[in-house]
């Protein structure tokens, strides 16, 4: 196994992060994985678009203490449990569904 990244942009105050962490953390506990390290960075103006996603799903709302992060987190596993990882993390921040639902944290993947 070698060490992967998982890396998403998010537009997120601290409340925000730490529940991303947590889906995360789930996702990689429940497969044959470890996490190694974890990385905020901000980015500046760099995810503009999800401050724009923030401001149309929830009109008239501050965004408070939110701002563009890049979360990027190492894990040893195989590639094909950091495919599986992706794709869990991914249904966990925006859950499909048939209705038209608002992200809790506006999100990007890379």
């Amino acid at each position: 196994m070698r060490t992967r990244e998982l890396a998403f942009g998010l537009y997120a105050d601290e409340e925000g992060l730490a529940w991303v962490r947590t889906c995360i953390e789930d996702a990689v506990g429940a497969r044959s994985a470890r996490i190694t390290n974890v990385t905020e960075t901000p980015t500046g103006d760099a995810d503009d678009f999800l401050a724009d996603q923030w401001a149309v799903e929830h009109p008239g709302l501050s965004s408070g203490a939110r701002q563009p992060v890049m979360l990027q987190v190492r894990v040893v596993c195989s590639l094909r449990t950091r495919r599986s990882l992706r794709k869990a993390v991914i249904a966990a921040l925006c859950p499909e569904g048939e209705a038209p639902h608002i992200c809790r944290v506006p999100w990007s993947a890379f």
